[in-house]
């Protein structure tokens, strides 16, 4: 499959759409922002006028940021899953699962297949083709989903029905929520002990204190590098998905609700589009201005 859209053109979806159009394919883009359609045009994409015109060649994916503005994407006036023909919808969107099985259903009672397919990886990931996927749908819509995505994801896992992918992503969101509180918290004690970042990240490569997040993101936070690879409010969604998850099976989970809460405090600051590295303003006052993290 060499055609196929592209709906939704923020940090994630441009990054997806340069990949796929960097390794040859043919891509119709959309977004509600002119703006970011027309930075994709410049990329080698397609403007689309709608959904629908974006999933005009039967395949179309999906980079957005909530349920609610997925739904009107696919279902709304002129959406993606709205026309005649058979079309894959490829979900990689971060949202809830139930919320997933519901789309699903929709799109297969009108002759649509779904898979939901969100990612770990971030914009680096998507650009070097090297995302890791967590999939859910029916076994054939995934195999055809593996296809278009073979040149942006380097690991593809199929975990179950629709919305198994929604739910590991999650359980992956967790982790690495936690995971950037504690590199924040270790950044500003190298900040305020005028550590060189770098030297501390090789002193712990290699340990059990390593992981490709303090190899990716360590540095990037002592330094308080506020270049946007990952928003706040996103990862704001993503711990209160898992935290309401948990409540329905009563599992506590006292470590993402603390680290929710440091997330939440940048929102309460106006930081709520700025990148994850802006968890450091929470410990240190030198780079606490919102204007240092969205100028």
């Amino acid at each position: 499959m060499t055609d196929l859209g592209m709906v939704g053109l923020g940090v994630m979806g441009s990054a997806i759409l340069e990949r796929l159009v960097a390794t040859g394919r043919r891509v119709r883009a959309f977004d509600v922002d002119p703006e970011a359609v027309a930075r994709a045009v410049d990329l080698g994409a397609t403007a689309a006028g709608s959904p629908a015109e974006a999933a005009a060649d039967g395949v179309v994916i999906l980079s957005l940021p909530s349920a609610a503005i997925v739904e009107a994407a696919a279902f709304g006036a002129d959406g993606a899953a709205t026309g005649p023909d058979a079309t894959l919808v490829v979900d990689m969107s971060s949202i809830d699962p139930g919320a997933t099985r519901r789309l699903a259903d929709r799109a297969s009672a009108a002759g649509h297949a779904w898979v939901d397919a969100p990612l770990s990886g971030g914009a680096p990931g998507a650009l070097a083709g090297r995302l890791t996927l967590m999939m859910g749908g029916e076994e054939s819509a995934v195999e055809s989903a593996r296809a278009v995505l073979a040149d942006v994801a380097a690991r593809m896992t199929h975990c179950g029905p629709s919305g198994a992918g929604q739910t590991v992503k999650l359980l992956n969101q967790v982790i690495v929520g936690t995971a950037m509180n504690s590199l924040a918290e270790v950044a500003a004690l190298v900040r305020a002990h005028e550590l060189d970042p770098e030297i501390v990240r090789d002193a712990l490569s290699g340990g059990r204190a390593d992981s490709p997040l303090l190899q990716e993101f360590f540095v990037k936070f002592a330094v308080a590098d506020p270049t946007v690879t990952g928003r706040i409010a996103n990862m704001i969604k993503d711990l209160d998905g898992a935290l309401e998850a948990a409540r329905g099976v009563g599992v506590p989970l006292p470590l993402t609700a603390a680290s929710a809460e440091v997330h939440r405090w940048l929102r309460s600051r106006g930081l709520d589009a700025a990148d994850s590295a802006a968890l450091v303003a929470y410990y240190d006052t030198d780079v606490s201005d919102a204007g240092y993290w969205l100028s």
